[in-house]
C-alpha cells in the first residue's frame, strides 16, 4: 500500500479506530522482531514498513487531539 493512499485512509478513521489501528502494528512489530530473532524474518524490509505506518497513526493521532 503507498504511503499517500495509507494516510488518507487515516485521516477517515475516528480515533478508536486510530488507536484499534495503532495495537495491530505495535502486535505486529513485535511478531516480526521475534521472527528475526530467530532468523525466520524473510522480508525485513517489512519491519521498517511497519515502524514509518505506527509513525504516521501516531501524526494523524496527534492531529486529531490537537
Amino acid at each position: 500500500m503507498k504511503a499517500k493512499n495509507f494516510t488518507e485512509d487515516l485521516r477517515k478513521m475516528s480515533a478508536e479506530e486510530l488507536n484499534a489501528k495503532l495495537k495491530e502494528l505495535k502486535e505486529e512489530l513485535f511478531n516480526l522482531r521475534f521472527q528475526h530473532a530467530i532468523n525466520q524474518l524473510d522480508n525485513p524490509q517489512r519491519m521498517v514498513e511497519v515502524k514509518r505506518n505506527i509513525a504516521r497513526v501516531m501524526t494523524v493521532l496527534s492531529e486529531k487531539n490537537a
